[in-house]
């Protein structure tokens, strides 16, 4: 190939280069969830259970620039033990069940919407140990937003 041919192929390749690189270097929106306020409740699993356990309900706000779908929402008991022992507060870290999660089908951008779900955590209280007064301060429970997926415009 002639020197000239050359540099002309150079020119054209780095001219596609410097395009394709701005062309699609174009922002991506994002989506921004948060947990914008949530509550923890105690209850007894039913009337003639020993057993309590703490229940989650709160709201989820979009503050991004894109619609979402399918947001997962569920929460943890950073503090609780794995094994079942009386008197203490235990969780089961193996894979949410679906009423320990709840799933927002859609959520656009800029709007709120609700969630709640079932047995965070576990409490049992057979006759001669003490029952939960109310949702345990020493405890740490948090509410995460486990994953989400944006909508393609």
């Amino acid at each position: 190939m002639p020197g000239n041919a050359r540099l002309t192929m150079l020119v054209v390749l780095s001219a596609l280069t410097v395009l394709c690189v701005f062309g699609c270097a174009e922002e991506q929106k994002q989506a921004q969830l948060e947990v914008t306020d949530h509550e923890y409740t105690l209850r007894k699993e039913s009337e003639d259970s020993h057993i309590y356990v703490i229940d989650a309900k709160g709201t989820v706000r979009n503050s991004g620039e894109v619609d979402v779908k399918n947001v997962t929402v569920t929460a943890y008991c950073r503090t609780c033990g794995e094994q079942v022992i009386n008197g203490e507060w235990f969780v089961s870290e193996y894979d949410k069940m679906p009423h320990q999660k709840d799933v927002i089908s859609y959520l656009a951008a800029g709007a709120r919407e609700d969630f709640a779900f079932e047995e965070v955590a576990f409490y049992p209280a057979p006759s001669g140990v003490p029952t939960p007064e109310g949702v345990p301060e020493d405890q740490e429970f948090e509410v995460v937003i486990e994953s989400y997926e944006v909508v393609e415009e």
